[in-house]
């Protein structure tokens, strides 16, 4: 084929040049980065095989579990793959949580006090309170313009508009080629062929990247959000502790930290992908294909959006808020079979294995109901989304793609003229209508593909209100867990109003209206509880908290021991529960030392995941234990004053990890707080109750080793044989709050002991007739069988 029909069958590729001038730097760009990344993973593989750890190497690396840094943050190592990376953890400063919580206050004043959390109730959908939600934790995920998120949102809005570049490309080169073929140009469609090859290396590696960053987004918002979330939920302040049993907003807080922040920076950064691309495809495809239809064609495609949209929109359900439900379905659930687990030796003894069962069908199937109600919805709602988006649209499509065929800007015209001037061969008039087929079999095909390309944006726009939708679900859900989290670490509790039936003369106790104080003084000012009641609050009770025990007046000094006890229900626990700053102060003042020099041992053990060390040291970690100064030594020696010297033989070494609780007998893990206390040489130490399990003579032993050491003992507890070992003793009635105090060791209580010891010894001189008697019995027992 001559030069000239060369040029003509490719106008396109003459006029701008535009696939070789982009083609060739992304080629020579794309051999250079695949030889960049080629030679950074071989250089990492031999990295990682020179650092490739054994078994027990790998075991001593995890004992320390961070590494403090002078800015104070701390460096984290992370098993993973045989060897320990080391991820830096900045902490979140209490300022930043200072200026976020405004955002995190609900602007509802129709919420009743100690409802659920926003994320169920019928009000999630798109609206103004979505995007203000969404601009809230908008300020945790991307804190700053210079962060890392933002170079991702960039890098992969670059490659978003360079695929769309590329489907304009790749929508001319398909008509060119149907053309070629239709009209015989061999070379052309050779040369066609070479450009559609030329064309599939970057657009793979787009579409590639596209995913690879839409991952990568998705993760770093998870991250950034699950570390300022952790940060709050784990804060001096126990939120932990507070948003399950001070608060009522929020059921299952593993649920929304693990499942709902997951599902919720999954679904953001998908939608992201999904409406910016579809609209940039929808602005860019419109122009090029208003080239050939017109300003009418254009026209017409407005028009034909606009009506879908409307469309969709009055059938579209409310998906936030059934993917709200279906979440909490889920956590209902999962919290179901986490119950039985940490019960399973309980339910076990009772044979309960049947009732268990019944719960965990009966919400698995409020949950199977709920998803099946989600899909018949679906069903009404996926038959009108395909024929508006698919049917109507592709009817739409031909009508406009046949404009310029029959409508085409000249057509009459051009063939009048054609008809006049009949001096043309017959070989020639044959050769120009095959051009004129070829010219609209060409147009035909480049304006489908176009309108393909723009159907398929369309359609994906509209289905990504769905995807909205269902992000407003998830983004309530987490923005509730935020707000209550944000509450509870500035002590805000929901508030109740005082019941008109309550007795004007009984005190109403409400967890919105705390005038209280637990001040830190010096250790030498003691323990105080100063006109202090015991309070159980019960959020959302409409009754408020329950009060055990009256406006209480006692105080601790350094060396003066206190054992307090009482029947059950009294409240001896929830005295220590309010000096551990677990319970609010609703009245009086209570005054303690610092963390530092109190130390608190609850009626269960808890045994953490870590070594034989860490179970000795718990809070403190490795760093903590060798900045203490202390060396193994010191540990035997607080295991032999527990009775625990056989341990690290018998487990293999302090260094041993086990899964503790399940190794250790119910003694045995008592004895470990013993040690615990041991290690830390607090000023005072409260015990709850924490030798139940450990013999009197072991016991024994161990609290006189307690006050050898310089403790003052706040002991709770039953047994009489640990009087001795304290100075003072707090009895609580258990009724109607009345308590008293006495002192051990006084000349009443002498008397009772003396009369106690005749009364034994009185017992004991029968022993003889009593033994006769026996053998009485035995001999007529004897007889009659």
């Amino acid at each position: 084929m001559p030069a000239v029909q060369s040029r003509l069958a490719y106008p396109w590729v003459e006029k701008s040049k535009r696939p070789a001038s982009i083609i060739v730097p992304l080629l020579c760009a794309l051999y250079y980065l695949r030889k960049r990344l080629i030679a950074a993973a071989v250089a990492k593989k031999r990295q990682s095989d020179r650092s490739q750890l054994s078994t027990p190497q790998l075991e001593l690396a995890q004992r320390d579990l961070y590494r403090p840094l002078p800015n104070g943050s701390r460096e984290l190592l992370v098993p993973t793959r045989g060897t320990v990376s080391k991820v830096t953890i900045h902490p979140t400063k209490q300022t930043t949580f200072k200026s976020h919580q405004p955002l995190f206050t609900s602007n509802d004043p129709r919420r009743p006090p100690g409802a659920p959390a926003p994320s169920t109730t019928a009000r999630v959908a798109v609206n103004k309170e979505f995007f203000r939600q969404l601009s809230a934790i908008f300020k945790i995920i991307i804190p700053r313009t210079t962060s890392k998120e933002v170079f991702l949102i960039v890098a992969h809005s670059s490659f978003l508009l360079l695929r769309t570049y590329l489907s304009l490309l790749v929508a001319q080169l398909d008509g060119k080629l149907v053309g070629d073929l239709v009209s015989a140009n061999g070379p052309g469609f050779a040369r066609g062929l070479m450009y559609w090859f030329a064309l599939a290396v970057p657009s793979v590696y787009t579409n590639s990247m596209i995913r690879y960053l839409q991952q990568k987004l998705s993760i770093s918002f998870r991250t950034r959000l699950t570390r300022y979330v952790h940060d709050l939920y784990l804060s001096p302040e126990n939120n932990f502790y507070k948003v399950v049993n001070l608060d009522g907003r929020i059921d299952g807080a593993d649920q929304f930290i693990t499942t709902d922040i997951a599902r919720f920076c999954d679904t953001l950064s998908a939608l992201y992908s999904n409406i910016s691309k579809p609209t940039l495809d929808l602005v860019l495809f419109n122009i090029q294909l208003g080239r050939s239809i017109g300003k009418y064609g254009s026209l017409g495609l407005a028009v034909s959006y606009i009506a879908t949209a409307w469309v969709l929109r009055k059938v579209t359900p409310a998906f936030g808020k059934l993917a709200a439900v279906e979440a909490k379905l889920e956590g209902d659930f999962r919290a179901a079979h986490s119950r039985l687990i940490i019960n399973s030796e309980e339910i076990a003894f009772y044979n309960g294995a049947h009732m268990e069962k019944d719960i965990l069908n009966r919400a698995y199937l409020r949950l199977i109901k709920h998803v099946n109600s989600i899909f018949k919805i679906r069903i009404v709602y996926s038959m009108i989304e395909d024929l508006v988006v698919k049917y109507f649209w592709s009817a739409c499509g031909y009508c406009l793609i046949s404009i310029p065929v029959f409508f085409g800007p000249g057509a009459a015209q051009k063939r009048l003229v054609a008809a006049a001037k009949g001096a043309a061969t017959a070989s020639g008039e044959h050769e120009s209508e095959g051009k004129s087929i070829a010219s609209r079999t060409e147009s035909y095909i480049s304006n489908r593909r176009l309108l393909l390309s723009l159907a398929d944006a369309g359609g994906r726009l509209m289905y990504s209100w769905k995807d909205l939708a269902e992000l407003a679900g998830y983004t309530s859900r987490v923005y509730a867990l935020l707000s209550t989290l944000h509450d509870l670490n500035a002590n805000h509790y929901t508030s109740l109003t005082r019941p008109d039936d309550l007795d004007v003369a009984l005190p109403f106790y409400d967890l919105g209206s705390i005038n209280g104080l637990l001040v830190e003084t010096p250790t030498d000012n003691g323990v105080e509880f100063d006109k202090v009641p015991i309070v159980a609050p019960a959020p959302g009770i409409a009754r408020g908290g329950e009060e055990l025990v009256k406006s209480l007046n006692v105080k601790v000094l350094p060396g003066e021991h206190l054992m307090i006890s009482g029947p059950n229900g009294s409240g001896k626990t929830s005295v220590a529960r309010v000096l551990a700053g677990l319970w609010p102060v609703f009245e009086g003042i209570v005054r303690r030392p610092a963390n530092k020099d109190i130390f608190f041992l609850p009626q269960r053990p808890y045994l953490s995941a870590g070594s034989l060390r860490d179970q000795i040291i718990y809070p403190h970690a490795y760093p903590d234990y060798a900045a203490s100064g202390k060396t193994e030594a010191d540990l035997l020696d607080i295991l032999k004053n527990v009775h625990l010297a056989y341990l690290p033989a018998r487990e293999g070494g302090l260094d041993t990890r086990k899964e503790w609780k399940d190794v250790l007998s119910g003694g045995e893990k008592q004895r470990m707080g013993i040690a615990r206390l041991f290690y830390h040489l607090p000023k005072f130490g409260v015990l709850d109750e924490c030798t139940s399990a450990v013999s009197t003579d072991v016991e024994g032993s161990m609290y006189q080793h307690a006050k050898d050491l310089g403790i003052t003992l706040i002991t709770i507890s039953h047994r009489p044989s640990l009087f001795k070992y304290h100075h003072h003793l707090l009895k609580l009635t258990g009724h109607d709050g009345v308590w008293e105090t006495s002192q051990i060791g006084t000349a009443a209580e002498h008397l009772s002991f003396q009369k106690e010891i005749d009364s034994l010894e009185e017992k004991l001189r029968d022993v003889d007739s009593w033994k006769a008697r026996l053998a009485e019995i035995d001999g007529e027992l004897s007889f009659t069988s």
